[in-house]
């Protein structure tokens, strides 16, 4: 990467480019993210200059004054402090600014602490379910403490308002985040029961949310629409054989989208050709890899994945290179069947079609419940109902139908 004519001048941040954009290749920036550091650096480095200050000064508060004459000047498309997290980071590691000062503790805060201990401690909880079950507790918690005005947000708490805050969240979502949002508060109720802040577990009196199983049939896509997914993907590029590895472990293997975040190097084994699924509720499960898919995740591994600390298979796309996230797994399929030219699915449609393609090809329950890792095989019997050409062969008429 060339040098930016700044950074052989003056200012308070001219010293610190060279070890700066050596940390930017470091952490995996591509060329042109680190152009675009070295540039904002040396724009900060003209306004700091220009207002006498320091490279000690600088802190979110100028940073944010530097951003304002920015857009005085006209300038569009305007970065946020986001942008200077690298930079504000690698300053702090030359002790050439403030250390970030630790969050004032609160009563809320030290209350949330005991209770990501409890669920990682005595309830042993994986990491994922850990942080939706802490996100929840964060917003619930705030949210309480904020219309009341102070608080830890605990205060005051019954079943009435626990029962019309479930009626609110089922007529705001979908059946299935209704329950996974009542189970985020029971598991905090029960808590705050345990901490001695309410006097009854709520948990146990909140009314269930309302579900009929077996009431609509199991959404699904074609094989046909899956192949279309799948072509979606432009593999020429980092990005496409990335997004490809992960559609095609959802698709061909039907993984959950934790499980594919979950995946580590050592868990294929390529010469027995398996692959280790780490699944729900700390369950270990050996699947056999199918070429198709083995193939894919070489062209990812030799050609896409940077190189990391992390054991992890798939990693971000932007530096530095972290493992990816369910959430963010599931933002590959929307994209992808919108590219495919479908309405937007998430990863478990996949997961779905694999399920319903096994059925069309003459699989029975057992098998598929096999495939898919399911214990309750009444699970699985809901895609008894997507074969509709077997269903008219076993239904009844209709009583009258011949009058």
């Amino acid at each position: 990467m060339g040098k930016v004519s700044w950074t052989r001048g003056d200012g308070p941040l001219a010293p610190f480019a060279e070890g700066f954009e050596s940390e930017l290749r470091r952490l995996g920036h591509p060329p042109s993210a680190a152009r675009h550091h070295m540039h904002l650096m040396g724009q900060l480095n003209r306004w700091l200059t220009g207002k006498h200050l320091g490279v000690g000064d600088l802190n979110p508060v100028e940073a944010e004054l530097f951003f304002s004459s920015l857009r005085a000047a006209g300038v569009q498309r305007v970065p946020t402090l986001a942008s200077l997290v690298p930079l504000f980071a690698f300053l702090r590691q030359q002790c050439a600014i403030a250390p970030v000062a630790a969050p004032t503790r609160t009563p809320r805060t030290e209350l949330l602490d005991r209770y990501r201990h409890h669920l990682v401690n005595d309830r042993g909880l994986t990491p994922v379910t850990v942080r939706r079950y802490d996100t929840f507790a964060r917003r619930f918690l705030a949210n309480r403490a904020a219309a009341r005005g102070a608080g830890i947000g605990t205060e005051g708490l019954s079943i009435a308002e626990i029962n019309g805050y479930l009626l609110d969240t089922c007529s705001r979502l979908v059946v299935e985040s209704a329950k996974r949002e009542a189970a985020d508060l029971r598991s905090l109720l029960r808590f705050l029961y345990l901490e001695g802040l309410i006097e009854t577990d709520l948990g146990l009196a909140m009314a269930p949310v309302a579900t009929w199983r077996g009431t609509r049939l199991v959404p699904t896509l074609s094989a046909a629409d899956v192949s279309a997914v799948l072509a979606s993907c432009d593999r020429s590029t980092v990005s496409g054989r990335r997004d490809y590895a992960i559609l095609i472990l959802l698709a061909r293997l039907g993984l959950r989208s934790g499980e594919v975040a979950a995946l580590r190097l050592a868990d294929v084994d390529w010469r027995a050709g398996q692959l280790l699924v780490r699944g729900k509720a700390r369950r270990q499960d050996v699947l056999p890899l199918p070429v198709e898919v083995g193939e894919a995740l070489v062209a990812y591994l030799e050609a896409g994945r940077p190189s990391s600390q992390y054991p992890e298979v798939i990693l971000t796309l932007y530096a530095p290179p972290r493992p990816i996230r369910p959430s963010s797994i599931t933002n590959v399929v929307y994209h992808a069947s919108q590219r495919a030219g479908l309405a937007r699915v998430g990863g478990h449609r996949l997961r779905h079609a694999l399920a319903s393609e096994m059925l069309r090809q003459g699989g029975n329950l057992i098998e598929i419940a096999q495939a898919l890792r399911q214990s309750d095989l009444a699970t699985t019997s809901g895609y008894a109902k997507v074969d509709r050409e077997a269903l008219r062969a076993v239904a009844q008429p209709w009583p009258g139908e011949g009058r």
